[in-house]
Order: structure tokens, then C-alpha cells, then sequence
């Protein structure tokens, strides 16, 4: 094979062709949702259309007795139901009560996807209505009613400080206070959610998923149908769009267990609405920063409070909460930082992974509250940034230490391009 020789400098400023151009626009590209197996069955989930609610009474059986279905699944025909990434705090199908809009009931597999959807809507469902929270101030009060076990609704509290923020105050001319928020965003890719578990002729469970992280697929998979991880293999064609909203186990557990029950492939395709409805979300963040900064403008303290909508189950949110409390004072030298990040409980769409996993939000939030602060005390905010600038060796909330630190001259750059482009204001 010719070796090739192409340097970094070659391939910067210049049109690279996407080696997968040609498939994806020709429609040759092969997703999971163009599998088809002989002798396939179709699947559709029963959701709740609670928000928060217990179960009283659960009957599949008309959906059982309608011609062409071959099963019906729920919680019992698992081995392990409870499944997360930091917590097990989220069932396969939900059991004694939902927490969410579209919490799986069950799982039907019939010959065909009309035949699934008219079994769906046989499942008989009684519900006993549990307040429903959507505002996570709201929900970390101590009255609050309580989603999941224990005496809180907040799943998860990250503190981290640096230096003495009082001190810090002290020694500031100005103390300046600002509340910022960030609305929850789902991902809209273009493939929606779909999985196709079939056993092979060697006996080995294999799914085929659009799921982002294809390790997860026979290690959740196995556990909730109680097989060896060793037999369950998961494989991921040509993923159509993720951004971290399939970062999570959907389907996969339900087609499984239908296969296993059946013996017959099958597979599970969300609609567009179910990917609205069920699929996970960037969290929704309150941000409240106290900002000291001297006459002379140099940032003496900053204190930090942020309340992250972990919706009705935890999956990434430990991470995501711990990753925007670390940067959630910018890229700046401030030498005393306080921060406080709280993951809380509602009964709101679950959020999960999105690019950026909880520095996005913050990255608006601190730029934002820095032209504020700039503006409170008068000066250019351009040059309040420039003397707050991170320099090679500062600290993040952490006590972490950056060795090299480029931003100002980012900054440079960018006033610069902008200048040539005209738009410079």
C-alpha cells in the first residue's frame, strides 16, 4: 500500500471530501431502521400518558388475545428492571408508579406494525395521580412530594471551592449579582431510535441498535434479561445523527425480551412523536452568580449556585452537573471560587447527554454575566476580559492547574477576522 505523506499544514484551510459523502446522499448508506429479517415481528411500547402517577391495575391480556400478536411483555418478564448509568434509579418498564410522560408499561410483538399499534392501545392502564413537578426549585423544597425514595428530590449535590469567596467579597468595590437560565433542547437528529435483536444459529442474542455507545448494548441488555454479557452481542450500523441523545438504552431490553419469549426476531422503530416524547433532553439550568470585582476591574470572588432539571431519572446528569460546576467560572483568574451544583428530581422529560455535557449551558451563562458585569462597572468588555484573562498556570474551582492557556490570544484572532470581515462593530 502507497504510504501517504500529508502534513497537518496540507490539510488545514482546505475541502476534505467525507469518505461517506457519496453513501449517505445516494441513500446507500445502511441504518437499523433498513433492517429487515425473514420472519420478523414488529414492535411497539405502551407509554404512559401520566407525568406522575401510581399504578393501580395493569391488564395486557386483550392485547395477548388479538389475533396476530405473538407477546406481550412487561416489567415481570425481566430479570434485573432497574437500570442507570450513576444510579439504578430507572426502570425498563415501570412497576408501582411512572415518573415521566412516556414511561415504557410494556412491550407488544405482532406480525404487523398496525396489528402492534392496535394491541397498544388495548393495554388497560389505572393510574392514581401524584402531584406533578416541573420546576425543580419547586421540587427541592422540603414539602415537596417525593419522586423517588428517601426525604429529598435532590438527587445530587457537587461543591467545590478554591480560595475564601468572603474574603473575597471584602476586598471588592463592587459586588454584582445576576440570575441566568438555559431551556432544556432535544437533539431532533435524523435517524429516529430503532433496534432488531434476533439469536443467531450459534445461539448468541445480537441486537442491532442505533444507540451511540454500542459497549452498553449487550452489558444493559444482558443484565436485564438475566444472560451472559459474553452472549449478547451488540452491533451498530451507520449511526444517522446523535449528539449524545442516544446515549442511552431504549429499546433494546424490550426487543430482547420479545425475541427470547417469541424465538423471532424483532424489531422496535420510534416515530418522530416518540422520539419527542420519550427520548432524552440537554438540561434546563437556573445559574445565580455574585461577582466582586475591584475599581480597577480585576475579579476578586465569584460565587456560583446551579439548579440542573435532572428530569425523572439521573442517567449522565452526575456528569453533566460536575463538568458545569468546574468551568462554571470561565475562563478567567479569579482567586476565590465557590460553587454549587444541585441535580434535582422532576417529573419533566429526562436530560441526558447533549455535545458540550453541561459546559455549553454554563459557557452562555459566564460570558453573558461577564458583559454584565463590565457594563455595572463601566468598562469596555473587551478589556474587563482582557485584565481577568486566564494566564498560563491559573486554576479552574478545583485547584486544578492549566499550564498553557491561549484565550487572549483567541480573542486576538477573533477581533481580528472580524475586523477584515467588516463586522466589527
Amino acid at each position: 500500500m502507497k504510504e501517504l505523506n500529508v502534513s497537518t499544514r496540507d490539510i488545514i484551510g482546505t475541502s476534505i471530501p467525507h469518505p461517506d459523502g457519496p453513501r449517505h446522499v445516494t441513500g446507500q448508506t445502511f441504518y437499523s431502521a433498513d433492517i429487515h429479517m425473514p420472519n420478523m415481528l414488529y414492535c411497539k411500547i405502551k407509554m404512559s400518558d401520566r407525568a406522575h402517577a401510581k399504578i393501580t391495575r395493569l391488564d395486557v391480556s386483550k392485547a395477548e388475545a388479538l389475533p396476530g400478536v405473538a407477546a406481550v411483555v412487561t416489567a415481570k418478564d425481566l430479570k434485573n428492571n432497574a437500570f442507570g448509568v450513576t444510579f439504578k434509579d430507572e426502570p425498563h418498564f415501570a412497576t408501582d408508579k411512572v415518573r415521566q410522560f412516556c414511561d415504557y408499561i410494556a412491550a407488544v410483538a405482532a406480525e404487523t406494525l398496525e396489528i402492534a399499534e392496535q394491541a397498544v392501545a388495548l393495554i388497560e392502564v389505572d393510574y392514581e395521580d401524584l402531584p406533578v413537578l416541573t420546576d425543580p426549585e419547586e421540587a427541592m423544597k422540603p414539602d415537596a412530594c417525593i419522586i423517588h425514595k428517601g426525604d429529598t428530590n435532590i438527587a445530587f449535590h457537587r461543591h467545590i471551592s478554591n480560595g475564601d469567596v468572603e474574603e473575597g467579597f471584602a476586598q471588592s468595590d463592587y459586588i454584582i449579582e445576576q440570575s441566568l437560565s438555559t431551556p432544556s433542547v432535544e437533539h431532533a437528529f435524523l435517524e429516529p431510535h430503532a433496534a432488531i435483536a434476533h439469536v443467531d444459529p450459534s445461539g448468541d442474542l445480537v441486537i442491532y441498535s442505533s444507540m451511540q455507545r454500542l459497549f452498553e448494548i449487550p452489558e444493559i441488555t444482558a443484565r436485564a434479561v438475566g444472560w451472559p454479557v459474553s452472549k449478547v452481542r451488540g452491533i451498530v450500523p451507520a449511526l444517522g445523527g446523535a449528539f449524545g441523545g442516544k446515549n442511552d438504552t431504549t429499546i433494546e431490553p424490550a426487543v430482547a425480551a420479545l425475541t427470547l419469549k417469541t424465538g423471532r426476531p424483532v424489531k422496535c422503530e420510534y416515530t418522530r412523536e416518540d422520539e419527542f416524547n420519550a427520548s432524552t433532553v440537554r438540561h434546563a439550568y437556573r445559574i445565580q452568580y455574585k461577582t466582586g470585582i475591584t475599581k480597577e476591574g480585576k475579579i476578586m470572588a465569584r460565587q456560583v449556585r446551579i439548579v440542573s432539571d435532572n428530569g425523572a431519572y439521573t442517567t449522565w446528569g452526575v456528569g453533566t452537573i460536575s463538568k458545569a460546576c468546574i468551568f462554571s467560572c470561565g475562563p478567567y483568574d479569579i482567586p476565590n471560587m465557590k460553587v454549587d451544583g444541585y441535580l434535582v428530581y422532576t417529573n419533566n422529560p429526562v436530560g441526558g447527554a447533549m455535545r458540550g455535557f453541561g459546559v455549553t449551558q454554563l459557557g452562555f451563562a459566564y460570558e453573558a454575566h461577564t458583559n454584565y458585569c463590565a457594563e455595572q462597572i463601566g468598562m469596555d468588555p473587551i478589556e474587563f476580559r482582557r485584565i481577568n484573562f486566564m494566564k498560563d498556570h491559573s486554576k479552574l474551582p478545583t485547584a486544578m492547574s492549566i499550564p498553557i492557556v491561549t484565550v487572549e490570544e483567541c480573542l486576538d484572532k477573533a477581533i481580528n477576522l472580524a475586523k477584515e470581515g467588516g463586522d466589527w462593530a
